[in-house]
C-alpha cells in the first residue's frame, strides 16, 4: 500500500502563489507517474500535471507557464508550484501516485486551494 500526505493548500489572493506538496509512504518503490488533479464545486475531477520517475511532464492546457510539478524521489514526495493563481484555479486540489501493482493507484485526501479576486 502507499499513503499519501498532502500540504500546502490554502487562501491567496489572484495573482499569488501556493506550494503544494505531497508526500508518499508505504511501498515507495513501486511508485511511477506522480501527478496532480484538481476538482471544483459541481464539476468533475480534472488532471492538472504529471510527472513520470524519468521527470518527463504534462500539464493541463489552463495551467501551462503558470504551473510547475516536480518530484524528489529520494524523499518519495511530488510537488506543485503555482504561479500567477487565477480565481478559476481554486478548487480541491489532489495527489495521485500510479504503482505497478494497483490499476487505479492511490489518492490523497485532497487540499484546497482558493483563490480571492
Amino acid at each position: 500500500q502507499v499513503q499519501l500526505v498532502e500540504s500546502g493548500g490554502g487562501l491567496v489572493q489572484a495573482g499569488g502563489s501556493l506550494r503544494l506538496s505531497c508526500a508518499a509512504s508505504g511501498s515507495i518503490s513501486s511508485i511511477n507517474t506522480m501527478g496532480w488533479y484538481r476538482q471544483a464545486p459541481g464539476t468533475q475531477r480534472e488532471l492538472v500535471a504529471t510527472i513520470t520517475r524519468g521527470d518527463r511532464t504534462t500539464y493541463a492546457d489552463s495551467v501551462k507557464g503558470r504551473f510547475t510539478i516536480s518530484r524528489d524521489n529520494a524523499k518519495a514526495t511530488v510537488y506543485l508550484q503555482m504561479n500567477s493563481l487565477k480565481p478559476e484555479d481554486t478548487a480541491v486540489y489532489y495527489c495521485k501516485v500510479d504503482v505497478s501493482f494497483r490499476a487505479l493507484g492511490y489518492w490523497g485526501q485532497g487540499t484546497r486551494v482558493t483563490v480571492s479576486s
